[in-house]
């Protein structure tokens, strides 16, 4: 079967029980070279949909073709595939040459290409002059690329990564981050990561994969799925927002009006509501709103000042406006702010940067 991606799930579904699928119908295809990361909560389907990929479990229904060849029939270690876990499952009692070698041994190549592909490997992660240690004595980041340099040093077609940087402090996961990025961006493989840090897939990803109880709802890149949410659970996953519920009043064209809970009539982007007296859920992302502006907006509403949050480049001012006591700007930090708390404030957005969602979604 001829298919346009180098990675394809054609109507998968899995059920460990029978009855609950866990994947439903999951059609998704992945080009050569690409890195795409499936991101959702726990639950949702991203790791068993991996772990499909990877051979060690099996699709109910349909069938997952790497290069065009079906594998769903072929056992993990014949789909040519470089898999790194959460727990590095590096061999203790090896070196960190031996741990790279082991792959390589497994599919007798010879002792001086082990040799060479080894030390390459270990360059490609900086970690050249590591290779005696054993991982008991190195940090945990360090550890880790042995992990990453040991999925590629048999070349393989694809790589998966489930939940790699889990077990890193903040900081080095944000290091990490780029390093994988920049590895993937110079030898150009394939790569399929799973994760429910939603900075990581926007930091490392060309797409991402958003599911939710088995079902992708939506496919894009990072900058799509972010500013163009298609539903209100995406909306609410990635990154925060601003949320109002109400109905649709008046439909024109690409806008709609909507009355909010409390009475207000906010001017929205029409994105998946059909029809007047349709149930919405708006969403507007908080640095998409102006304080005290003196543009004539579409929606221009007064806020009650709530807390305020000091975060150095910015601050993060939460408000009461049209009932909403949750409602959140990010303000840059210019110097020049004065606010207290119970200050009446105006604020304003474009009616484009609002999406009118439908809320069966959530």
């Amino acid at each position: 079967m001829e298919n346009s991606g180098f990675v394809v799930f054609e109507k998968i579904d899995k059920s460990y029980d029978g009855e609950v699928l866990v994947v439903k119908n999951l059609n998704l295809n992945i080009s050569k070279g690409e890195f795409v990361t499936m991101l959702g909560p726990s639950g949702s389907g991203k790791t068993t949909t991996l772990m499909m990929l990877a051979g060690f479990e099996t699709p109910t229904n349909g069938e997952i073709y790497l290069d065009n060849k079906p594998i769903s029939k072929i056992p993990p270690y014949e789909r040519e595939i470089g898999m790194v876990f959460q727990n590095y499952a590096l061999f203790p009692h090896m070196t960190v040459q031996e741990n790279l070698a082991f792959p390589l041994e497994v599919r007798k190549i010879s002792k001086s290409d082990v040799t060479t592909r080894v030390k390459k490997a270990l360059d490609m992660v900086e970690l050249g002059e590591f290779g005696n240690r054993f991982p008991a004595q190195l940090s945990g980041g360090q550890q880790q690329r042995v992990a990453l340099a040991r999925a590629l040093v048999f070349e393989p077609r694809l790589v998966l990564m489930d939940e790699p940087l889990g077990a890193l402090d903040k900081n080095l996961r944000e290091q990490m981050q780029y390093e994988i990025k920049h590895i993937h961006e110079r030898i150009g493989i394939t790569v399929v990561y799973v994760t429910h840090d939603q900075s990581e897939a926007l930091t490392m990803s060309n797409r991402i994969a958003v599911f939710n109880d088995g079902v992708v709802q939506q496919l894009s890149t990072p900058d799509v799925l972010y500013e163009k949410p298609e539903n209100s659970f995406v909306a609410q996953f990635i990154g925060e927002n601003n949320r109002f519920t109400g109905i649709v009043k008046k439909i024109e064209g690409d806008l709609c009006d909507v009355e909010v809970n409390g009475g207000s009539q906010v001017k929205a982007l029409k994105v998946n509501v059909n029809s007047e007296g349709d149930a919405t859920e708006l969403s507007v992302r908080p640095e998409r709103v102006t304080i005290n502006s003196n543009k004539e907006e579409e929606n221009n509403f007064e806020g009650e000042v709530k807390e305020l949050i000091y975060l150095g480049d910015h601050i993060r001012i939460r408000l009461n406006v049209c009932n909403n006591d949750q409602f959140i700007v990010k303000t840059p930090n210019e110097g020049s702010l004065s606010l207290n708390e119970g200050d009446k404030i105006n604020v304003s957005w474009n009616s484009s940067d609002i999406r009118a969602l439908d809320i069966k979604n959530t």
